[in-house]
């Protein structure tokens, strides 16, 4: 085993059904004294909860966090908290909410040099609550960042918060959540512990969804999912991501395309692109699906016929369950893979396969059409 150096986050995670009521409990841990809640417009009667809850400890609701965070959103809400005085955030709800408190805090600590706390509150799988990445899109053009003063401090995991999503909403984030192991287990900065969670995150999450499609309010199955959120999510925030976060991160900057819907349609192609130059990924990501890969293509060499079938097995679990497979169906234009393209080849980062600029275009006009890998 080649030598390796693991790093656990600073975090504190709770996990149970019923959890949101340590919420007072720890934002007194945090040594906070005003939160500012923050959500989306669909989720502030959530927000308005999570203010009455917390009672003189509330300085207000900010709800206008929106996908991709722009700039715009990130500079108002850092100005209402500041009006506010408050000192640390409370996020209810998926990745949006959360990167806004990131930015909030980011903008903190690079102006004062003070800390500004975040206690997420996960509603979705997306796992950004256990990253230091942030994000935020200016002018179009989406940057995303590593700074370890973002990391939410406390996570709370409450099944019963996420008994109402709905189904495609919980397909295409578990999706998400996947795409964050599947790139971690080809990460050249990986190791094997974070290869251990990433695959456990794909079976927990991949096994989970059959469970919900029977029965979306099964307690049980989405505590799972939080599970895999949390692995996926830790892969996510220590692993450097390739080529699928990069054109994710494009479309969805650039374009204005959902990001749980993003991931769960370009993923399938990023990992066909990538897989004859990681076949001991897809081995183990097909393990995790519960893919037999005893065997290879047969007799096949793999730089000749990449073995594919957990690109094809994570395209068939989307369609299976209703989500989209096309890029054309959740608002990318036809016009628009030529500019793609150019801006995922636009600046090195790492990948298995080397950034090529034609055949990535293949691959995203393969996902735009929907065409199953292999």
């Amino acid at each position: 085993m080649a030598p390796f150096v693991y790093t656990s986050p600073a975090a504190r995670v709770i996990f149970g059904a019923g959890a949101l009521q340590f919420l007072g409990r720890e934002i007194e841990l945090l040594g906070a004294h005003r939160a500012l809640v923050l959500s989306t417009p669909g989720q502030a009667d959530s927000a308005r909860r999570i203010a009455a809850q917390l009672g003189e400890r509330a300085a207000g609701i900010y709800a206008h966090a929106q996908m991709h965070v722009p700039i715009e959103t990130a500079r108002a809400a850092r100005a209402e908290a500041r009006r506010l005085g408050a000192d640390c955030a409370v996020a209810i709800g998926g990745g949006s909410t959360v990167g806004l408190g990131k930015a909030i805090a980011l903008d903190v600590a690079l102006e004062s040099g003070t800390g500004f706390p975040i206690l997420a509150i996960p509603t979705t799988y997306a796992g950004s609550e256990m990253t230091s990445i942030y994000g935020l899109t200016e002018a179009g053009v989406k940057k995303t960042g590593r700074d370890a003063r973002v990391l939410p401090k406390t996570v709370i995991y409450d099944a019963e918060l996420t008994t109402s999503l709905p189904l495609g909403i919980t397909v295409t984030s578990a999706l998400n959540a996947i795409a964050h192991a599947a790139e971690g287990l080809y990460a050249h900065d990986g190791n094997p512990v974070l290869s251990l969670m990433a695959e456990e995150g794909i079976r927990v999450a991949a096994t989970s969804l059959p469970r919900l499609a029977a029965n979306p309010r099964d307690l049980d199955a989405r505590g799972d999912l939080q599970v895999a959120a949390w692995l996926c999510g830790t892969v996510l925030g220590q692993a450097s991501m390739g080529l699928h976060h990069k054109l994710c991160h494009t479309l969805g900057g650039t374009f204005g395309l959902p990001h749980a819907e993003v991931h769960t349609v370009v993923l399938p192609h990023a990992l066909a692109y990538n897989a004859a130059d990681a076949p001991e990924a897809m081995r183990r990501i097909a393990r995790a699906l519960g893919i037999d890969a005893g065997a290879a293509a047969a007799g096949a060499s793999r730089t000749v016929q990449p073995d594919l079938r957990a690109a094809a097995a994570l395209f068939d679990l989307a369609l299976t369950h209703g989500a989209p497979t096309a890029l054309s169906a959740i608002g990318m234009p036809a016009d628009g893979l030529d500019r793609a393209a150019d801006l995922a080849v636009q600046s090195p980062y790492p990948n298995p396969r080397p950034l090529e600029r034609g055949a990535i275009r293949g691959l995203l006009q393969r996902a735009f059409d929907g065409t199953r890998p292999g």
